[in-house]
């Protein structure tokens, strides 16, 4: 099985590719797996990164901002592209392409209807954006990373995320991520994050509230960015607190948190909820809205706090968050309601898709039985535990490999919990190990 995965830009595109490439290879040791992006994004660094062949094609940004000159060179730098793409699959020889939006993937949308082959596309975010609506008019395997994202075709799924996080376990192994921060073990820490670059109006809330949050006894580890450590108000010993340009390792990070300060992006909101973590989301005041719409849910099913960005100040910090920090059990109760929307096994959902699609549009007996595209929703209630097949998910043979007992399940209409679990990950200082 050859796949071209389409999706750069930001790590929003990106990531969740990768993840679904891990997953692909999991299943499909011997499957050839080829990036497409440009030479503008993350993925130029990202990709060749976690060790995947990566082909560039021109960027074609397709947006309303965008001057009258370029307006003008549209088709003809369109048309150039999608010939670069087409020739990326003529080399490949690819029997499908999945994209996940961003500028790479309108012109390998029109590349792959052109060579015929298949098209499936994740939109991960509330708001479709451009690339992937033109696409969907190719295609019927359209998934959704958010349950009231509006495109064509599109089934809800959840967001592929990385397996070192979908299957963390918090508490156990709270301790030895804590050490390798720095960070002591019997208070509670905050974790801010403003992405990969920092976000200047979470540091400066922060900073600003650092001396009583360290009052409170609550340390801090804060991803600060790589050009914005002149201020951070360090502190290694009493209560600590940690600031780091990047952290390459989310997982420990995750892991060494109780509640997080961070923006709402799709993936972060994905990541967090997998996890069970609660954060107050400061969503980008740029850009369409989409940022508050990926976390109005988790904070309405009582997993989360929203602030606007102009709203977050030191004051806010500590009128509105550092109360919420101290209270053990109510932090626990976000946690459970935040696991309570958490998705782990996106990535195998759509893998399993994509290893259906290609087998039904193969000539031959294989194609002869009719294979579902669609991949059964995960279940809503009493889900397996993060990393293990759902029901009716058992066997990862092709369904007409599998025995007539095991049906493959109906997808649900509407795959969202009905009501938060009673059950999700316990604060880690229920353990009765705080020092008063």
């Amino acid at each position: 099985m050859r796949v071209l995965l389409a999706g750069g830009g930001s790590a929003g595109h990106i990531e969740p590719a990768l993840a679904l490439a891990d997953a692909l290879r999991r299943a499909d040791p011997g499957a050839e797996i080829t990036c497409v992006g440009t030479e503008r994004g993350l993925e130029t660094r990202l990709i060749p990164l976690r060790g995947y062949p990566l082909e560039l094609i021109p960027a074609v940004p397709l947006t309303r901002s965008v001057s009258p000159a370029k307006q003008i060179s549209l088709p003809a730098r369109m048309a150039k592209a999608i010939s670069a793409a087409a020739r990326i699959i003529d080399k490949t020889h690819a029997d499908v392409l999945v994209g996940f939006g961003g500028y790479v993937s309108t012109p390998c949308y029109f590349a792959a209807r052109r060579r015929g082959i298949p098209i499936v596309i994740h939109e991960a975010n509330p708001k479709a954006g451009i690339a992937n609506r033109v696409g969907a008019r190719f295609t019927t395997h359209v998934f959704t990373g958010h349950p009231d994202t509006e495109i064509r075709h599109g089934k809800y799924l959840g967001i592929p995320i990385r397996r070192e996080i979908a299957e963390l376990d918090r508490l156990a192994a709270g301790d030895k991520a804590r050490e390798h921060f720095g960070l002591r073990t019997d208070l509670p820490v905050l974790l801010v994050t403003g992405g990969s670059q920092g976000a200047r109006s979470l540091n400066a809330a922060v900073f600003g509230a650092a001396a009583w949050l360290r009052d409170a006894g609550i340390q801090v580890l804060h991803i600060i960015g790589p050009r914005n450590g002149a201020d951070a108000p360090v502190s290694a010993t009493g209560v600590p607190y940690v600031a780091v340009p990047y952290i390459d390792r989310m997982d420990l990070a995750y892991a060494a948190a109780d509640f997080a300060l961070c923006r709402a992006g799709a993936m972060t909101c994905a990541e967090l909820t997998a996890v069970g973590l609660p954060a107050a989301y400061v969503p980008l005041p740029i850009g369409n809205g989409e940022q508050r719409l990926n976390a109005l849910p988790i904070v309405q099913r009582g997993g989360g706090m929203l602030v606007q960005d102009n709203e977050l100040t030191p004051e806010w910090v500590r009128d509105k968050l550092l109360p919420v920090l101290v209270n053990i059990d109510q932090v626990a109760d976000m946690s459970a309601a935040a696991a309570s929307l958490g998705r782990g096994d996106a990535d195998r959902w759509l893998a399993q898709a994509v290893m259906d699609i290609v087998r039904e549009s193969k000539p031959g007996p294989a194609a002869a039985e009719p294979v579902d595209p669609f991949p059964p929703q995960p279940p809503s209630q009493g889900q397996p535990s993060q990393g293990q097949p759902s029901q009716g998910q058992a066997s990862q043979q092709p369904a007409s490999q599998q025995p007539a007992s095991q049906e493959r399940p109906e997808p649900r209409p509407d795959p969202r919990p009905s009501a938060p679990r009673t059950e999700g990950p316990r604060h880690r200082l229920d353990r009765g190990t705080r020092n008063e």
